[in-house]
């Protein structure tokens, strides 16, 4: 279609040219799956090409995704669409953390979110740690120099004997790449950054987000809360990673990884934290976006009075 993008797209005043690849990217940021993303894009596209009208209006827009999804689907999406525009006006820089014990599904959820939102800016908190650990010695900070469901071999103060180490350990190692975490971020609201964080030493209560006042910080706990399900998703990483990651090494300390699993759930649901159950990609997307849209709208409404 030549001229498709001479059709403009009307978004509340604003005009754009029509393009089918970048209005379904823009649909797939309110949380709507690729295909159904895609669907309703091509329906635009024949729409246009049918009628040739001298602009695509939100009712239009309206029809052909309640036409495409089903009503109830078409409606929540022009919400989503409506709160997506206050998103991409909004001038706070937007800070989003991700949280979660290994496995969970974590960086591929935080690297999807970050590519439907046009975010440029993902930060794993392992990056963190490697940094830290160039600049401190294991005899100086122990705790960062083993991996977090292995730092129970870190804790060098006593402690009683039917104390979970593994816990202890991750603790004192949360504690520590929080300093660092907590600079990279202050840093990144400065140059009024938009960034996506993810990692394990996400926990509820252990960043200071009240320094961050200036942005709208979202934070979200994954979590996979059947076994086998967790379990499988360490065969997907060793595959995936050519090995790099073995299976063997996840499985045995897969107890562990459970046990700070629980540790982090418990965190979240004590300080208000969202936990979002990543039983699939399209699913744990949609619910995260849908909660970060709300909150984006919520952000921008006015006080009551």
């Amino acid at each position: 279609m030549d001229d498709e993008r001479q059709v403009p797209v009307v978004d509340e005043g604003d005009q754009a040219p029509f393009s089918k690849g970048l209005m379904a990217q823009t649909l797939m940021a309110t949380g709507i799956s690729p295909e159904q993303a895609y669907g309703v894009a091509a329906a635009v596209e024949r729409r246009l090409r049918r009628r040739r009208p001298p602009a695509l209006s939100l009712a239009d827009l309206r029809e052909i995704a309640r036409r495409e999804l089903g009503e109830l689907a078409g409606d929540i999406l022009i919400q989503r669409f409506r709160q997506w525009q206050k998103l991409r006006r909004l001038e706070t820089p937007l800070i989003v953390l991700i949280g979660g014990a290994t496995g969970v599904g974590k960086s591929t959820v935080a690297t999807e979110l970050a590519h439907r939102l046009g975010i440029t800016r993902v930060i794993g908190t392992d990056q963190v740690r490697e940094t830290m650990r160039a600049f401190f010695a294991p005899e100086l900070m122990p705790a960062i120099h083993t991996s977090s469901y292995d730092a129970a071999s870190a804790v060098r103060l006593p402690v009683p004997r039917e104390t979970d180490l593994s816990k202890v350990g991750f603790i004192e190692q949360t504690k520590a790449v929080a300093v660092g975490l907590e600079a990279l971020v202050a840093r990144g609201i400065d140059e009024a950054q938009r960034m996506v964080v993810e990692g394990v030493h996400i926990v509820p209560g252990f960043l200071d987000t009240s320094r961050w006042r200036e942005a709208l910080v979202l934070e979200f706990v994954l979590a996979v809360s059947d076994k086998d399900r967790h379990r499988a998703n360490f065969t997907v990483r060793e595959w995936e990673s050519g090995g790099i990651r073995p299976l063997r090494r996840y499985l045995e300390h897969f107890a562990q990884i459970r046990r700070i699993q629980k540790y982090i759930v418990t965190r979240a649901h004590e300080k208000g934290v969202p936990v979002v159950e990543n039983a699939g990609l399209d699913e744990c997307l949609n619910e995260v976006l849908g909660t970060l849209l709300h909150r984006v709208e919520e952000y921008g409404a006015p006080a009551a009075t």
